[in-house]
């Protein structure tokens, strides 16, 4: 028997072919059933996602070490996670990409290190995180060790928070205690193929007896509008990546740089439009997000949870190039009150916008806290007060425009001077006061009103004196609570303005380990 060593033809030629096999997961029968779901692979949503020819896979030879229940000598290619680095629009990410085919994506001692590590290194080079998620959850085969790979997995995740961005792409399964990954990121992205839930429609019904479809429980249109886990609902694999680099392009790689400034016209001029979008009547319903794409670079919105809590608009957009976040009252949806789950969505996305170093513009529209039973027993008191702390805190420019209505602690909430706002502008329309006029005449001028032979007429000469005190632009600017009353068709010209001349903010804060937010 021969003992010559192989040539180097050969090793290498051995090399590609291993190569080839671990690259084809699962086998191609099983590729080809995922894409016959109109699902892609593993490995072509990373193709898909970064710059053509930029991957470079890290733990493509990683072995399991598991050896009872059937996995001793069991090939597991690539340990079911594709991982490594690339580069999107020419900057660098990491990433991972979940492999269906190779045991249901589910996540092992390794799979979970494989990813661990690769996030570690996103940290350490202060690059944004992906993780494409598509997996049947723990690995039963290796207990513990499964479970003890998904607690680094979630340490690491608090370790980037903050730190860099992290978004997690969720385009099949995603259950059980895989799912608290994605919630501990940034922003998740899902498919309508997709489901995420914590426990089955199965385990549900032993449990409690209800019954309800995978669908219905954690579908994406089911996690948009009913529990707010999700920021972006995708059509497909494709869309979804599609959104993944959009969303980027906004963002800086880490906490340490600015959003990267694309080139835009340099186009201040007046929009006319601006001047007839929002009606004079404060009671008429008008869509606010018509003043935002009336004001941003080329009406480019990316809104944030756009299905969820509608009565606030949170996105991303760009002035004269300059990655900008938006927070406004929506005036048609529950008149632009706020409630619980609007309190939440505004102020997670003010202290994401803080942390990377993004200026916040706040378009104000908002006739107060929403009342109601529920919202008390819910805890309107303390998730209206997240608002409050996340402005309070924030140390980004922060600008405020006032459209129309501004009342009472609402007005404060949303982001006023007197919690740091840099710059208040206010339209002609602007009312800042403590209430409406009308409640306000029933509280203070009651016995007035009862007194009065025309009780009709004295309450409107009250109501039109209540505004002509309190209820307009001039009295808060008297009282430097606006910098300015501006004319709508400006807007865009005055922002610009504000934000470059705050672009080198600084601010110092009493040193201190970090705040308690209200929970």
């Amino acid at each position: 028997m021969s003992t010559a060593p192989k040539s180097m033809e050969k090793l290498v030629e051995e090399l590609r072919a291993a190569r080839a096999h671990l690259e084809e997961g699962g086998g191609h029968a099983r590729l080809e059933k995922q894409k016959s779901e109109g699902k892609l692979t593993a490995r072509e949503r990373v193709k898909t996602l970064v710059d053509e020819g930029s991957f470079e896979e890290i733990g493509l030879f990683a072995r399991h070490r598991q050896t009872e229940f059937g996995m001793l000598g069991k090939e597991v290619p690539a340990d079911g996670v594709v991982t490594g680095a690339a580069s999107i629009d020419g900057r660098l990410v990491h990433l991972a990409s979940q492999d269906f085919s190779v045991l249901g994506g589910s996540a092992g001692e390794v799979h979970s290190l494989k990813v661990a590590e690769v996030m570690e290194m996103s940290l350490h080079t202060g690059s944004p995180f992906v993780f494409i998620n598509d997996s049947g959850g723990a690995r039963v085969q290796e207990g513990i060790d499964s479970l003890s790979g998904y607690g680094k997995v979630f340490f690491t995740n608090v370790s980037l928070s903050g730190a860099v961005p992290q978004i997690s792409l969720i385009c099949g399964p995603c259950a059980g205690g895989a799912a608290y990954s994605p919630a501990l990121t940034d922003f998740i992205i899902m498919t309508r193929k997709a489901q995420m839930f914590i426990t089955g429609p199965q385990v549900i019904k032993q449990v409690t007896g209800e019954q309800i479809t995978a669908e219905a429980l954690g579908g994406a249109d089911s996690h948009m509008g009913n529990s707010g886990v999700v920021h972006f609902v995708a059509e497909d694999d494709k869309d979804a990546l599609y959104l993944c680099r959009r969303l980027l392009s906004f963002l800086p790689s880490n906490n340490l740089e600015d959003a990267p400034r694309l080139k835009a016209p340099n186009n201040v001029d007046p929009n006319p439009e601006l001047n007839s979008i929002v009606p004079v009547e404060p009671k008429q319903a008008y869509d606010v997000r018509r003043v935002i794409a009336g004001i941003v670079d080329q009406g480019d919105f990316l809104e944030v949870q756009a299905g969820y809590a509608m009565n606030m608009v949170v996105g991303f957009a760009r002035i004269l190039g300059r990655s900008v976040g938006i927070v406004a009252n929506q005036p048609q949806a529950m008149s632009g009150a706020i409630d619980i789950n609007a309190a939440t969505k505004g102020s997670r996305f003010i202290r994401f916008c803080n942390a990377f170093n993004i200026p916040l513009i706040t378009f104000v529209d908002v006739p107060g806290f929403l009342p109601g039973v529920q919202q008390e027993y819910g805890g309107i008191i303390r998730h209206g007060a997240k608002l409050l702390f996340a402005y309070s805190a924030t140390t980004v420019p922060k600008i405020q425009v006032i459209l129309r209505k501004s009342y009472g602690g609402a007005h404060l909430a949303m982001g006023s001077k007197d919690l740091g706002a840099d710059r208040v502008f206010a339209w002609p329309t602007a009312e800042v006061a403590v209430m409406g006029a009308e409640g306000a005449v029933e509280i203070v001028f009651r016995k007035e009103v009862d007194k009065a032979e025309d009780k009709a007429a004295k309450r409107a000469e009250l109501i039109q004196q209540y505004k002509s005190t309190f209820s307009t632009p001039t009295a808060a600017a008297g009282r430097r609570l606006v910098d300015d009353i501006i004319e709508p068709a400006e807007t865009r010209k005055h922002l610009a303005q504000a934000l470059e001349y705050l672009s080198t903010k600084r601010e110092q804060r009493p040193p201190k380990k970090h705040g308690l937010i209200p929970l």
